[in-house]
């Protein structure tokens, strides 16, 4: 019989120890027996208890709902070990380096949410390492379950009838949808002048010589000058972070840079650093840094804005916007796509600049540059989904996404109540 193991998301429940400690504690034993899967008592209560508080349910002002939702968490972990088995059968496979992409996001996450590796590993009350090693398995069966799973929903399909039916069904209970509109931009930053930029290296240069000679600690000069607001109050300390995931100008010199040493300024997007690394372990290093960005005058934006205006006079039909922010958009996530935002609703955006200009865009019509935090933009209003009380006439393709979803989940209840018939279940009430 396999030995029982903990789930990943499970352990994630080490992140909110203190709330756990209030609820109520259960005696280790086994919940479920799947086929030759042992589902343990203490996963499923852990489980229920992490459900329990993203959902808000107080276990002791609510013990019904609660006892309720603890057998919600042991069918779905029932239906997960099915979904294992039926995936093996069909020779279902994930690669190792997605598993490792996948745990690497998943101890990121865990880091995020304790602020440090330091911390983390104090709630797992592991070793990050040691953590990455015991739960490898369970990242590799839940991307297993995953990818069969929409394997399966991907041949489902839908007929126009069936749409029809739907939206006759359940037409009474579907909300209003929000207008969408389908986006377009043109990043352009506001680039300091040479005269600036020289400026502050300098200054960086002066401050790195102050901290060597020991005039002042890296710490005090970043209290004193670092703009960097996440870490100036902690004398610049970034903690333990990982390969790839600072912007590659930084993180070639600071994997590069001896232990101890302070770099020269290094610029990236954001400005000009100090960096110094105190610590490096394998593909892992202990770094901190001071940020000065360099003035920004009132040359600089006017600079900026006349040459968004030169491109917005020169930008006559889409083909022509799609090929410029290639060109000359600063988004790298989506100047290759033609600076396509997506479909976005305009109450929900996340940069209220560009919120605010929305009903004066004209579709099919380069707008003039607007300005955010980021820079200069120029947008492209390309389509409207119009919003409302709904309708197959207006909106047709939404109708259609929830009615397939909706298919598809009607379709999934179904496959797993007839799987679970090919597998011994034992519960353990």
């Amino acid at each position: 019989m396999n030995k029982p193991r903990r789930s990943l998301g499970i352990t994630l429940l080490l992140l909110s120890c203190l709330w756990a400690q209030e609820q109520p504690q259960y005696i280790e034993g086994v919940a479920a027996i799947v086929g030759e899967n042992l589902i343990l008592k203490s996963d499923v209560a852990q489980l229920a208890s992490m459900t329990a508080m993203q959902q808000r349910i107080d276990p002791q002002q609510n013990p019904d709902r609660f006892i309720r939702l603890q057998q919600e968490v042991l069918n779905s972990l029932i239906d997960q070990k099915i979904m294992l088995e039926m995936a093996k059968l069909d020779s279902v496979e994930v690669e190792d380096k997605e598993v490792e992409s996948a745990l690497d996001q998943q101890i990121q996450n865990i880091i995020a949410q304790a602020g440090s590796e330091e911390k983390a590993e104090e709630m797992l009350g592991q070793s990050l390492k040691s953590f990455r090693r015991e739960f490898w398995q369970d990242m590799h069966d839940r991307l297993v379950t995953d990818r069969y799973q929409q394997q399966l929903l991907n041949k489902i399909q839908i007929t126009r009838n069936e749409v029809i039916d739907f939206f006759h069904t359940y037409r009474d209970s579907l909300p209003p949808f929000p207008t969408e509109i389908k986006l377009r931009h043109i990043l352009l930053p506001v680039e300091p002048s040479p005269e600036k930029e020289a400026q502050t290296r300098n200054f960086l240069d002066s401050l790195r010589q102050e901290i060597i000679w020991g005039n002042l600690t890296f710490e005090e000069a970043a209290d004193q000058y670092s703009q960097d607001p996440g870490t100036r109050g902690r004398g610049g300390d970034l903690g333990f972070v990982r390969r790839g995931t600072l912007v590659p100008e930084f993180e070639v010199v600071a994997f590069t840079l001896p232990v101890g040493d302070i770099s020269e300024p290094v610029r990236t997007d954001f400005g000009y650093h100090l960096i110094q690394t105190l610590d490096q372990k394998g593909d892992r290093i202990h770094v901190r840094h001071i940020l000065v960005k360099p003035e920004i005058s009132e040359a600089d934006e006017s600079r900026a804005y006349q040459w968004g205006t030169t491109l917005m006079d020169s930008i006559h039909t889409l083909d022509d916007f799609k090929a410029f922010a290639k060109r000359y958009s600063a988004d790298d996530q989506t100047k290759d796509i033609g600076g396509d935002l997506g479909w976005v609703n305009p109450s929900e955006f996340s940069i209220p600049e560009l919120a605010e200009v929305v009903p004066y865009l004209e579709r099919g019509t380069c707008s003039r540059p607007v300005k955010t935090d980021y820079g200069y933009h120029l947008l492209w209003l390309e389509d409207v989904r119009p919003g409302g009380i709904p309708n197959l006439e207006t909106h047709w393709s939404r109708i259609e996404e929830l009615a397939l979803n909706h298919k598809k989940m009607v379709w999934f209840q179904d496959w797993i109540r007839e799987a679970r018939k090919r597998f011994s279940i034992v519960e353990n009430q």
